[in-house]
């Protein structure tokens, strides 16, 4: 079993930074890609942000320049540094991550979610 946990969310002004965390448990072995979701009321759930084992990333174009994903391979942590927030990346903020488990089965894991909201 494996849990993933996300903590960070809250109420901020457009122009604002907030910053998610993630943190994983359970029969991890390893963890390959994480990455960072969002969905926002009425709209199907979005990449925004992936980062493989190595470092490599990948943005979404709207959130290019302004967030920043980030992971901690040796405490199964990731981040989600969120700079000059828009009203428009209000929205549910789900970690998501590819485990392999001791017991060598290949999961995908999400994470319940939180709540951003950005105030224009």
């Amino acid at each position: 079993q494996v849990q993933l946990v996300e903590s960070g969310g809250g109420l901020v002004q457009a122009g604002g930074s907030l910053r998610l965390s993630c943190s994983a448990s359970g029969s991890i072995f390893v963890i390959n890609g994480m990455g960072w979701y969002r969905q926002a009321p009425g709209k199907q759930r979005e990449l925004v942000a992936t980062i493989a084992t190595g470092g490599s990333t990948y943005y979404a174009d709207s959130v290019k320049g302004r967030f920043t994903i980030s992971r901690d391979n040796a405490k199964n942590t990731a981040n989600l540094q969120m700079n000059s927030l828009k009203p428009e990346d209000t929205a549910v903020y789900y970690c998501n991550a590819d485990v392999r488990t001791i017991l060598h089965r290949n999961l995908e894991v999400w994470g319940q979610g939180t709540l951003v909201t950005v105030s224009s």
